[in-house]
């Protein structure tokens, strides 16, 4: 839900700090006050058109930012957008949003504080608010919603994952025939081509780790002069040096410590562990002694080696380039070569699998789809019978409202009876909301049947059904009671308060019928200050200071006014009274 707005330099707010509650939330004031300027920089902050006559007169720029908090299920949709596009905030339980436009109409938009594009900031908007009245932000009209709403409705989630689990496995199945039905040359030349590589790879008789072993070896040779100086003054220093012979080995010297030790401990047991120590440290002497010799020996420079050396790392390398990072990985190419190649020497008995599978997963769609379809015709059709019954309440009764459920005949679709239909993840239908808001007129989508107030109604009629089914949290109402009077506005009031239930809702409005029933009233004015003008919003908390703006609203002055101003707020309180135990308020999950 949208907890907080911050306004600054936008038409004639100079700057304004709003914190809504969830609920159904008002919104009143006169006209030319600055109602619908907040409207508009709601429309703003949620990706509509930037224009530079947004910033107010003498200032730079113009600012909006929003904080929402975010329940389970919009979590769910948000963060994987915001986590693709790199812009998680510090909390998972709350987005901020925020546009900056310059006077020459350049804006800025930021989501979390993080540059984002406009298509990121419509795709995140669109799941936190519906703006009725714009339709640009209104998923109803997203004809691609339809279905989804209508099966959420009718509780079709389990079959439709059963359907869609169908389905995936339908379009593996015919993956893999697509595949080894391609074109007889391509499929010859692809064996070619594996049989090319699984010999290179073979001929080659890698072994893992084969490469660090062979760059060791180089490396050894490439230093094999140091390496047997080295080695012969360290041997010279243990075993003796021909050129001083009468110098005592390192090896004799410890030989002699040996002798002496044992002598010592034969006198003094407690010598004993020492003696030993020289032992093992004499024939330890002796034997590293014996393993430097050996090492002597072998060190050389052999240049024949050191080119098969270089040629073997050579051929390593370039199969490391073709196939593979690592040896192992190229192994593993040659492996999955050996594996196609045996998939395409059998393809003709795995085709005829393939496409005895596929049929009898299109049979099995078919049966799905086709009940999930007879649920979706009998669910629709009474939900078009309330959704009617809602405008009817609304002053619309000659409103007329249809769910159009079509399907389209496919060569390669599944079978329900003798037809086959193109079919999805969601089945064979066509789910698109028909209606016609006045006699005479032909049923049409619902993104061109009316404009503004009465889009409002239609659209509030459409929430109330679908209160369960629509996951968007914030819902705003402007301009919904054009056209009504007092009475129609209180039953106005009466729905947009049970639909605050399960949404945010927030309506500007003239009428005081339906703002008696906010939970939370919010009074726009316009002052003047020297020669500059500007928008003051303040919530009514006072009772008082409520029955005086809805006795304003009224148009009656003095006693009487307030009088009518109270039997309003005590109708509206005895409704909410009645209907409370009805009535959840919407709970905005903030631990996650």
């Amino acid at each position: 839900m949208l907890e907080e707005i911050r306004i600054q330099n936008f038409a004639i707010i100079d700057r304004l700090e709003l914190t809504f509650d969830n609920g159904f939330n008002v919104i009143t004031g006169e006209t030319g006050a600055g109602k619908s300027i907040i409207i508009d920089a709601v429309d703003l902050l949620l990706g509509g058109k930037a224009d530079g006559s947004f910033v107010r007169a003498g200032a730079d720029k113009a600012m909006v930012e929003g904080t929402f908090a975010l329940n389970k299920t919009v979590k769910a949709q948000v963060l994987p957008i915001l986590k693709r596009e790199e812009l998680e905030g510090e909390s998972d339980d709350y987005i901020t949003l925020a546009r900056e436009v310059k006077s020459n109409g350049r804006s800025t938009i930021r989501i979390n504080g993080v540059t984002a594009n406009a298509d990121v900031l419509k795709s995140v908007a669109i799941l936190l608010v519906d703006v009725h009245g714009q339709s640009e932000h209104l998923s109803l009209l997203n004809p691609k919603s339809h279905i989804d709403l209508l099966d959420r409705y009718a509780e079709l989630t389990e079959m439709r994952l059963a359907l869609g689990a169908l389905v995936d496995k339908i379009n593996i199945s015919r993956r893999e025939i697509k595949r080894l039905t391609e074109d007889e040359a391509a499929l010859k030349r692809r064996v070619e081509q594996l049989r090319r590589e699984v010999e290179e790879i073979d001929t080659a008789e890698l072994r893992p780790g084969e490469e660090d072993e062979l760059r060791a070896e180089r490396t050894r040779m490439g230093n094999s002069e140091q390496l047997a100086n080295l080695t012969i003054e360290a041997y010279a220093l243990l075993h003796g040096d021909d050129a001083n012979s009468e110098l005592l080995s390192a090896v004799d010297q410890l030989g002699q410590v040996s002798v002496l030790l044992s002598k010592l401990s034969h006198i003094d047991p407690d010598m004993k562990e020492d003696s030993e120590l020289a032992d093992e440290l004499a024939e330890s002497a002796e034997e590293l002694a014996l393993t430097l010799r050996k090492y002597a020996d072998r060190v050389e420079f052999n240049p024949v080696r050191m080119e098969e050396v270089e040629e073997r790392l050579e051929l390593v390398n370039k199969l490391r380039r073709r196939y593979g990072a690592t040896i192992e990985a190229v192994l593993e190419h040659a492996e999955r070569a050996r594996n196609e190649l045996e998939s395409i020497g059998n393809s003709d008995e795995r085709l005829k699998e393939l496409r005895a599978e596929e049929e009898k997963l299109l049979k099995l769609i078919g049966e799905v789809a086709e009940r999930v379809s007879k649920v979706r015709n009998m669910i629709g059709q009474k939900m078009g019978e309330r959704i009617v019954a809602e405008l009817a309440d609304l002053r619309m009764e000659k409103a007329k409202f249809e769910v159009s459920i079509k399907r389209t005949e496919a060569e390669d679709g599944c079978y329900i009876g003798s037809n086959r239909y193109a079919f999805s993840h969601t089945g064979v239908d066509e789910v698109e909301f028909l209606m016609s808001a006045n006699p005479g007129e032909p049923l049409r989508p619902l993104a061109k049947v009316a404009s503004g107030g009465e889009t409002a109604r239609i659209m509030l009629a459409l929430k109330r059904v679908l209160a369960d089914a629509d996951q968007t949290p914030t819902l705003i109402f402007d301009e919904i009671d054009t056209g009504i009077g007092g009475r129609v506005g209180s039953v106005v009031g009466e729905k947009l308060w049970a639909l605050a239930a399960t949404h945010q809702v927030m309506v500007v409005t003239h009428l005081a019928q339906l703002a008696g029933y906010g939970d939370k009233h919010y009074h726009v004015t316009k002052q003047v200050k020297g020669d500059r003008t500007s928008t003051i919003i303040r919530a009514l908390d006072d009772e008082d200071r409520r029955i005086t703006e809805l006795a304003a609203m009224l148009g009656t002055e003095g006693e009487s006014g307030k009088l009518s101003a109270q039997a309003i707020l005590a109708q509206a309180d005895s409704y909410k009274d009645e209907h409370k135990p009805k009535a959840k308020k919407l709970k905005v999950d903030k631990a996650g």
